[in-house]
């Protein structure tokens, strides 16, 4: 039986980044990995010869500086470049939007001179409450405690603490942050701007992965959260890692390697082991024992709770509580092969706006009749897309002449209304997916040389996202910051002792940030040194 200070389940970019933590710190570390290669949905494959791409995350912008500098993951092979157009929104009335710099004012001006003059006080609004609150990405938010202890001590210092950093907001910035806590992106959008398409490169980044209407109440939280990112030291950019997402996952493993953590692929989880009261180990799948001093979790809170940790350790009304956590994104996920490059009829043939993100999706209202669609239907019949072409950036991954583009579709239900399996519809909402591309962009369906598909039950089965869900759990306000994953469990301490979460069900929340996975070695390193002080 072999035996660790640490065991990491899952080598998603979290659990790496925390086995790197703990490694650097002296741990020794091992990390357990269902899956053939690390990386959890952080990966590049080949699914078509000679056609490499991102298969489940698909873009960099949210990956935090500070694991990005202090894992050396440059060091390690990383390369991020910037997109050369930040956002492409084509309508189907022929006009768009593109976004960028040097070009964000005149596009909007074309559209509407109203919002080109009030574009740059709407950002500067979301970026003054962006950086308060990535003040506390890297930081355990404050966690709810009973009774008098010195654990309630410390956590009221961090109520305090955390209180302080926002007092650095003025009393009406405050006011905002209450808003885009608990009101919907749509309205504030609504207020803000009259352009259909200026709401709805806003709208898009409240919907994305997130299984909601733009209209719903605190999906404006969701458009905020993904304001925080940056790209090599820029605010507000997304980019694409060299190599794809898979560059980031195999950096980081490299860096926990080298500070002499273990990283065992095909060694899936059956069980964690609990001995009065405490988690001590984990089974493989292979029925090999590994027992640690802590156990640390990188999978979804609903799979750790209702899945690995036997129902009988678990204190009656957390086991309660957590049964009823929220999963879901949404999300339909393609990767396709491409004979030539797209060509859209509101902006034709080649051009900077082909490396952007481009949305089709031309409103508020498109978006918020694709979510009511999917709730009764299934899947919207008229859906959200939001395709990348990464290789016009990166020619490493398609042969020469040939390209890879990545569909982010949404919305489709978690778990489909009449009960049938996503496997009886996959081919057909693939279909739909294409077709949908290819009334912006006529001959794009003729273009196609293979595509690869992810259903939300593709995605739980590959990657273990519950229903799909890419956040580790809905971006809800019962869900965030100190309820996340449930009150009383916002120090990435679980409910037995010696038992941690790292992934994204903990705060900050979903995205590639590492943030979850440092954060929770912090907490993991502390208890250590308390141990042996």
């Amino acid at each position: 039986m072999s035996r660790y200070d640490a065991i990491i389940i899952g080598a998603g970019h979290n659990g790496l980044t925390c086995a790197a933590y703990l490694a650097m710190n002296g741990l020794t570390v091992k990390v357990v990995e269902r899956r053939k290669v690390v990386g959890g949905a952080a990966v590049t494959e080949e699914f078509h010869p000679g056609f490499r791409n991102s298969v489940a995350a698909y873009t960099v912008s949210l990956l935090h500086p500070r694991v990005i500098a202090e894992l050396n993951l440059a060091g390690h092979g990383l390369r991020i470049v910037e997109r050369r157009a930040q956002n492409f929104l084509p309508s189907p009335d022929g006009r768009y939007l593109l976004t960028g710099e040097g070009r964000t004012h005149q596009s909007i001006a074309k559209l509407s001179e109203r919002d080109a003059l009030r574009i740059d006080a709407f950002n500067r609004e979301l970026e003054i409450v962006a950086d308060v609150l990535r003040q506390f990405l890297l930081r355990a938010p404050p966690n709810v405690t009973e009774g008098f202890s010195l654990n309630s001590l410390r956590e009221a210092f961090n109520a305090l603490e955390s209180g302080n950093l926002l007092r650095r907001l003025s009393l009406e910035h405050q006011r905002l942050l209450l808003d885009l806590f608990t009101l919907s992106a749509g309205e504030m959008l609504d207020d803000w701007f009259e352009s259909d398409l200026v709401k709805a490169l806003f709208g898009f980044d409240a919907i994305v992965g997130h299984y909601a209407s733009p209209y719903a109440a605190g999906s404006a939280y969701v458009m905020l959260h993904h304001a925080f990112g940056e790209v090599n030291g820029r605010k507000g950019l997304w980019g694409h890692a060299i190599g794809g997402m898979g560059a980031i996952t195999q950096a980081m493993a490299a860096s926990a390697r080298s500070h002499g953590a273990e990283i065992e692929t095909e060694a899936g989880v059956s069980e964690v082991l609990v001995e009065n009261g405490r988690a001590i180990g984990v089974t493989l799948e292979n029925g090999e024992t590994l027992r640690g001093r802590y156990i640390v979790s990188n999978v979804n809170p609903t799979l750790l709770y209702t899945r690995l940790v036997p129902q009988a350790a678990l204190p009656v009304p957390f086991a309660s509580r957590i049964a009823k956590y929220r999963n879901g994104s949404g999300t339909f996920r393609m990767n396709v092969a491409l004979a030539a490059l797209p060509s859209f009829t509101a902006l034709p043939g080649m051009g900077d706006h082909l490396t952007s993100g481009i949305i089709l999706a031309p409103s508020l209202a498109y978006m918020d009749r694709a979510y009511h669609d999917a709730r009764e239907h299934g899947w919207s019949r008229e859906p959200v897309v939001e395709m990348l072409i990464p290789s016009t950036l990166d020619d490493s991954l398609a042969p020469p002449d040939a390209h890879v583009a990545s569909l982010f579709c949404q919305h489709v239900a978690p778990e489909l209304p009449d009960g049938t399996s996503w496997d009886d519809h996959r081919e057909e909402v693939a279909n739909l997916m294409i077709a949908t591309v290819d009334k912006y962009a006529p001959g794009f369906t003729r273009s196609i040389i293979a595509r690869q598909i992810l259903s939300p039950l593709d995605l739980e089965r590959q990657f273990g996202l519950i229903g799909g869900d890419i956040f580790h759990g809905k971006l809800t306000l019962n869900q965030l910051f100190s309820a996340r994953p449930l009150l009383g469990h916002a120090d990435y301490r679980g409910p037995l002792k010696g038992l941690y979460h790292c992934g994204s069900g903990a705060h900050p929340g979903g995205g590639v940030t590492g943030a979850p996975g440092y954060n929770a070695a912090q907490t993991i390193l502390r208890d250590h040194q308390g141990i042996f002080a």
